[in-house]
């Protein structure tokens, strides 16, 4: 009796996660096609930049480097985005009759579906059709394309399959942190480079296709320029080379997956040892203030330690409030002034402080009772993020100001910064209470389905009313930098601008605090949607 071909079935199961998933919703459907619409528009784009370049004298090593950072961030994405394709996780196929060999097959198969394979498909060709001279470089064109893209596809799976067990364990998502900051130094890498490449040109790239031209995906593109050259042998090599990866790869996956589905898991269970350091740990909480505050702030900097969400977005606000002004210095265009950009971030993280809590929150809301109760909560919460972002924005615009040398505006921008975060907590803490909304705990989403309108209203309309708030410390800096006996004064506006935001703090507290107490059964029925 033949065993029935399992590779249509995981092509129709791919689709329908598809379809069922957008049948989820509304807004999840939007967001789908719109950011469908936006990566295909961004691959035309490509294809047509790739297909511009044909010709041009160092065309082939544009398009090594772009094939080989393409293979990097399939290598990432499982890392960082496990969540974004049900399939990549084997383990839900654990109880099914199913041997690797064939498993893999299917899986890889089914990989071929979506937008990513779409969207490497198209880079993949504008690249050969960039290099590709002739008859003979274009057939071993349709073979490179083929061979880079499931080479792409197989190393994503690989990965994926080797930290599966990791990253669907709780303390494997931690893993997301590392996300925003690979996201927030790669672009201004990316920005640097662009930078570099207008001021010298192309022929920088030389040096390094010639070592990535060696880097299966890449070979196989380089491989295509080989043959317009009339170099058959070194395309062979090349060719057999990204095959022989290829085969490395599905081997590696088919190991993991036996692995995978005979072996127990035990990546979650903590050892007795570490369980009882972490009931013994109290040495944070003696350094707080007692009382309601002091547990509130407690709180408050162990979800910024522990939920993945949480630690997420701190991460990220810290690396992009630090690499603004630090790199800007550092090519030279910057300004002191962008080190408010730290305070900024960091102001971010007081916006939706109830979504933190996700279901979690009745728990908090048994405990407020009153305007009192609620203030209090909220001005524990906001003394628990100035512990930090304190501290933080005057060392950001003290390396800002030593690196561009500009120490006679030190104290006006620290003024300005902490004028800012004041406007930012006032805000927060207002908009926390108005426009709440939940974070789903899992996957990468920060809205819930449905509530993308709120986090719009809630962030980028109190960033605005924060930036009208500081409308006067920065017409007070304009002032004093344009009279003619300004500079003698401008050290006032760090005691002035410390001044404003912890008025606009305790202001935006004391109003919040009513509303907070007033709206619990609506926030609690907001932030427990997810």
């Amino acid at each position: 009796m033949s065993t029935p071909a399992i590779t249509p079935v995981f092509v129709r199961l791919k689709l329908s996660l598809l379809r069922n998933g957008l049948r989820q919703s509304g807004g999840r459907k939007a967001a789908y096609i719109t950011s469908a619409v936006f990566a295909l528009l961004f691959a035309a784009l490509q294809l047509i930049g790739l297909i511009a370049l044909r010709g041009h004298a160092h065309a082939e090593s544009v398009v090594v480097l772009a094939v080989a950072v393409l293979a990097l961030g399939w290598a990432v994405m499982p890392l960082f985005f496990p969540s974004g394709d049900e399939t990549l996780d084997p383990t839900r196929l654990v109880m099914l009759p199913l041997r690797p060999r064939p498993l893999v097959g299917a899986l890889l198969t089914a990989s071929l579906v979506g937008i990513g394979p779409l969207f490497t498909l198209c880079l993949l060709a504008g690249s050969v059709i960039a290099v590709a001279r002739g008859g003979a470089a274009f057939v071993v064109g349709v073979v490179a394309v083929v061979l880079a893209l499931l080479v792409c596809v197989a190393l994503a799976r690989a990965v994926a399959a080797a930290n599966v067990r990791l990253l669907t364990s709780r303390k494997g998502r931690d893993l997301a942190v590392l996300s925003g900051l690979v996201i927030a130094i790669g672009a201004q890498v990316v920005n640097f480079g662009a930078q570099r490449l207008g001021a010298s040109g192309l022929g920088e790239l030389d040096p390094v296709a010639e070592v990535l031209r060696w880097v299966p995906p890449a070979s196989a593109v380089w491989a295509v320029h080989a043959v317009s050259e009339g170099s058959y042998g070194l395309a062979l090599a090349q060719l057999a080379l990204t095959a022989g990866a290829l085969v490395a790869l599905l081997a590696l996956w088919s190991r993991h997956l036996t692995r995978l589905m005979t072996s127990p898991d035990g990546s979650t269970l903590p050892s007795a040892e570490s369980a009882a350091r972490e009931r013994s740990s109290t040495g944070l909480g003696k350094l707080l203030p007692a009382g309601r505050t002091g547990t509130v702030m407690e709180r408050s900097l162990r979800y910024v330690w522990r939920d993945p969400k949480t630690k997420a977005a701190w991460v990220t606000s810290l690396a992009i409030g630090l690499i603004v002004p630090v790199f800007n210095a550092w090519q030279g265009t910057g300004s002191v002034y962008f080190a408010c950009f730290a305070a900024g971030m960091l102001g971010i993280q007081m916006y939706n402080q109830f979504g933190q809590d996700t279901s979690a929150f009745w728990m908090v809301a048994m405990t407020i009772s009153s305007s009192r109760d609620a203030y209090v909560e909220l001005r524990a919460r906001a003394y628990a993020l100035l512990l930090i972002t304190l501290p933080y924005a005057a060392l950001v615009t003290v390396v800002t100001t030593a690196m561009l040398g500009d120490w006679r505006r030190l104290p006006e921008v620290l003024g300005l910064s902490f004028a800012l975060l004041g406007a930012m907590l006032a805000t927060g803490a207002w908009t926390s209470a108005r426009f709440p909304y939940s974070i789903p705990q899992e996957g990468y989403k920060n809205v819930a389905p449905g509530q993308t309108g709120l986090a719009w209203i809630s962030i980028f309309g109190g960033m605005m009313s924060a930036a009208l708030l500081c409308a006067p410390v920065i017409a007070l800096t304009i002032w004093l930098n344009v009279s003619a006996d300004g500079d003698a004064w401008t050290w006032l506006m760090l005691p002035v601008g410390t001044a404003y935001g912890a008025a606009l703090t305790a202001a935006g507290l004391k109003l919040a605090a009513p509303r907070t107490a007033r709206r619990l059964p609506e926030i609690l029925a907001a932030v427990s949607k997810g």
